[in-house]
């Protein structure tokens, strides 16, 4: 009876988390940003992660409450070590740029959420590990080049522009310019400025 009523108290705790989630998602929606940033919060303080993400969304921007780019992170991070693929794309960001410790520690730590984030088929994180690799201390060009492909393959028209650098330049591949032009094309069709300028020159 016991386990029965631990099981019933998880299912309802649950429950009641997704509901205060989805009462906060149409809040906002509706621009009662306050109320959303209270579904969140309590949805959040029970540990469901898409709450914590969404009350990481609210600090970060503002919304509903002050913005606090501190209380941000600790709910990004939270829901990322429930894995939540998005939370880890915006707590490695955070960590690149306001995380404490040591930039190195950082980092490193940022490095594996985005690999996480971006094998869970998340594009930012993996146009942003495409541009890191490419252009870091040292270099890793395959590698980079993966991840923009990854990101372009997903309908990223700045990452389809990077792609088609690296065939120009040569990074990461063979070097290839009808290769190039094919992608600053594809890139300049959805919208890309660069890669239109890029096809004039």
């Amino acid at each position: 009876l016991e386990e029965a009523a631990f099981q019933l108290q998880q299912i309802f705790r649950i429950d009641i988390s997704i509901a205060l989630n989805i009462l906060g998602t149409e809040s906002m929606r509706a621009g009662h940003c306050r109320v959303a940033f209270t579904c969140f919060k309590l949805a959040a303080d029970r540990g469901y992660s898409k709450a914590q993400f969404n009350v990481g969304l609210c600090y970060e921007h503002g919304r509903g409450t002050e913005k606090d780019l501190e209380k941000a992170g600790f709910y990004y991070c939270q829901a990322a070590s429930s894995r939540h693929p998005m939370a880890q794309y915006r707590y490695a960001r955070y960590l690149l740029q306001h995380g404490p410790g040591s930039p190195w520690d950082r980092q490193h730590k940022a490095v594996a959420l985005l690999e996480q984030a971006a094998g869970a088929g998340i594009t930012e994180a993996q146009a942003y590990l495409g541009v890191f690799y490419m252009r870091g201390l040292q270099p890793q060009e395959k590698r980079g080049l993966k991840y923009l492909l990854q990101a372009a393959n997903s309908g990223d028209a700045q990452s389809r522009f990077h792609v088609g650098v690296c065939y120009e330049q040569g990074l990461g591949v063979q070097r290839d310019l009808a290769e190039a032009l094919r992608h600053y094309r594809q890139s300049a069709a959805m919208g890309n400025r660069q890669a239109r300028d890029r096809l004039r020159a």
